[in-house]
């Protein structure tokens, strides 16, 4: 890592890049230079502190994925053919490593906030909220956003971790993982399931058993905006404040921006600006400041290039003005 005076950290590097399936399918290995050049374009990338992606353990992975999974996941890597799930997410050789680098990539941004040498972090080519314990879904393979839960509480005793998540598709590897976890906030805004895969996160989906009643699925209509998006994020803000969370994981996937060639919302690079402020400003308010952004989907490059730029930018601005807490922008 360089310039302690910074706090803001971002992990990236070809570790991370390799993650995607090449050959015209839309999670490609691009994406990850994508962002980093308007990052380099903006002058953002000399602010923040650098570090680069780990591999998860065996024993990581475990945390949220069965044996069986994972070696099924090693055997198609070695061979790189086959499909991982039904059809969305095949296999390429290094496929294992590659995403046992998302997760170890996530774990070190969620490290380095937890160890005090940031309190904000940004990692591209993570979030990968499909994955279930058993399966790839959706181009995700092993879920990191799910590790990452298990990490905080096995590692460093924390209960009370939210799950925030802006990308069009419902985040449903994390949810049904977590449904009767009542400890674990989850606040999702996502384009309809009855017109985007994976066709889940209905407004009524609020938890299951002792969690009943502790989750916020937000479905927006096709089309939606801004205006919609803002008044749907205030209840996410009211969430937040009233549950408490100790560490906010927050995958600000950029497919929800207009002109994505795979869904149907219409929002700017504004919305995941204003998202990752507010979310800092709650973290301030609640005493620990700690929050950590996963790149999530995007499959216009421009698109996630801008909006990841502009949720670091946010995480930038709000080390600088830290008097700003918790004001209406």
């Amino acid at each position: 890592m360089n310039d302690v005076s910074c706090r803001v950290l971002l992990v990236s590097g070809e570790e991370i890049a390799r993650y995607g399936f090449g050959a015209g399918h839309p999670f490609g290995p691009d994406r990850h230079e994508a962002f980093m050049r308007e990052l380099h374009q903006c002058g953002m990338d000399g602010r923040v502190l650098r570090a680069s992606p780990r591999a998860a353990t065996r024993e990581e992975l475990e945390w949220f994925h069965s044996p069986a999974y994972l070696e099924l996941v090693r055997q198609r890597s070695a061979t790189g053919h086959g499909f991982l799930d039904a059809g969305d997410t095949p296999a390429f050789r290094g496929v294992y490593e590659a995403a046992s680098h998302v997760v170890g990539g996530t774990l070190t941004a969620v490290e380095a906030v937890m160890a005090g040498k940031a309190r904000r972090a940004f990692i591209p080519i993570a979030g990968l909220h499909h994955a279930a314990p058993g399966g790839a879904a959706g181009f995700c393979v092993f879920n990191d956003c799910g590790v990452a839960v298990h990490y905080l509480r096995r590692k460093h005793g924390l209960q009370r971790i939210a799950y925030v998540d802006i990308d069009a598709h419902h985040g449903d590897g994390v949810y049904y993982a977590f449904e009767d976890d009542p400890d674990l906030l989850f606040a999702d805004l996502h384009e309809d399931g009855r017109y985007l895969y994976p066709g889940t996160g209905l407004a009524t989906e609020t938890g299951a058993g002792p969690a009943r009643g502790t989750k916020l699925n937000i479905p927006l209509l096709p089309e939606s905006d801004d205006a919609a998006f803002h008044e749907a994020w205030e209840r996410v803000e009211a969430y937040l404040l009233a549950g408490q969370p100790e560490f906010i994981l927050f995958q600000c996937g950029a497919d929800s921006l207009e002109g994505d060639p795979i869904t149907h919302l219409r929002l700017s690079e504004n919305a995941h600006g204003h998202a990752a402020a507010r979310l800092c400003a709650i973290a301030d308010q609640l005493g620990h400041g700690r929050v950590v952004g996963m790149g999530g989907g995007g499959y216009n490059r421009r698109n996630l290039a801008r909006a990841w730029t502009r949720v670091v930018e946010s995480f930038l601005d709000s080390e600088a003005r830290p008097e700003t807490a918790l004001s209406k922008d």
